[in-house]
């Protein structure tokens, strides 16, 4: 949301310089200087700890410009997280949608998640996990992160597309995008569309996105460290569906596993949320695992679990609602055992 004051026509050339610099200087909550130009003809700078790989700003769409490709998803359950240790959290769990455009067509698989964090200043971090099954039978993982200031609705984002490299798609995985995602809850839809940025210079006008001092930062990447297993905190069962193999993409061989649902117990009593997935990469002879999903807890708590990792030392991190019964999982540190085979899924322990 931009600051607006009106003044008279001083009628001189300085004084409308010094007018424009004091507008310059004015700050929105969770931004840095205001933007002389809307923000949807600005460039976004986001904070340095959620740079959605372009650190020097996501730029506007094309004025005019046909979108490369939209994607319009349905939304299944609304989950309101609360205030986690970074923000407040919402996710939406993805059911399904379409795939459209002059090159591409298809459908969203169900299962995916729409990880919306709004921090304290109001401005927006965005992640959504969305797999794509294309006309031809093509699977893509499309991982997006976006940024919006606050009281802005439309999320600037920048679509990462993994898709086979020998294919016909290769396009999506070496292309230089971003979009706009919008949220209806009342339709039940997410609505993205992706343009084409190879040869878009960023505008002049630039809206600039601090985060709030003295909060945590949540991690683009996944969480690493070592240490000695202590006790057992809670053991899940997590049911699986099948295997869709993306095939050899720009990062290495990736592997989506979906999450079907499961159970927990111990410390943390409840259900494995169906939605999610271990996006596994395979590469050098070697594999880590990168599993997206949530658990239920009886007394009706929302967990978000990211384990990663290789194999023998894979690190879970967790959010969930900072004043709530579960808020040690927040600030934890903990080691996760491998997979054990199980029947129709797998066993893990933390």
């Amino acid at each position: 949301m931009r600051n607006r004051r009106s003044t008279r026509r001083t009628g001189t050339a300085s004084a409308l310089a010094a007018l424009l610099a004091t507008a310059a200087l004015l700050a929105v909550p969770g931004a840095g200087p205001a933007s002389a130009a809307p923000v949807s003809e600005s460039t976004i700078v986001p904070d340095p700890s959620w740079t959605c790989g372009k650190p020097q700003g996501l730029p506007q769409p094309p004025p005019g410009a046909e979108p490369v490709l939209r994607l319009s998803l349905t939304v299944g359950t609304v989950h309101d997280v609360g205030v986690t240790q970074y923000g407040q959290r919402r996710v939406l769990d993805v059911t399904g949608g379409t795939v459209r455009g002059g090159r591409v067509r298809g459908t969203v698989l169900t299962g995916g998640l729409d990880l919306e964090m709004t921090l304290t200043g109001g401005s927006v971090e965005l992640e959504e996990l969305d797999m794509l099954r294309l006309d031809d039978g093509t699977l893509v993982y499309l991982r997006t992160c976006g940024v919006a200031p606050a009281g802005e609705e439309t999320v600037r984002i920048v679509p990462d597309f993994e898709v086979a490299t020998s294919g016909s798609y290769a396009w999506l995985g070496s292309g230089s995008f971003v979009g706009t995602r919008t949220v209806n809850l009342v339709a039940r839809t997410i609505e993205i569309a992706v343009y084409d940025v190879s040869g878009v210079s960023s505008s002049a006008n630039t809206v600039r996105l601090n985060d709030p001092a003295g909060v945590p930062n949540q991690n683009w990447e996944c969480a690493t460290g070592t240490g000695t297993r202590g006790a057992s905190v809670f053991s899940e069962s997590v049911s699986l569906g099948a295997s869709l193999s993306v095939g050899a993409t720009k990062r290495g061989t990736r592997n989506v596993i979906p999450i079907t649902g499961g159970t927990t117990s111990g410390r943390v009593q409840g259900s494995v949320v169906p939605g999610g997935a271990d996006y596994q990469l395979m590469g050098s002879g070697s594999a880590r695992l990168d599993a997206r999903y949530a658990l239920s807890t009886r007394d009706g708590e929302y967990v978000l679990v990211r384990n990663c990792g290789p194999f023998g030392a894979l690190v879970p991190t967790f959010e969930t609602r900072a004043a709530g019964p579960y808020s040690f999982l927040n600030t934890g540190r903990f080691l996760s055992s491998d997979p054990q085979m199980a029947s129709g899924g797998v066993g893990i322990t933390f």
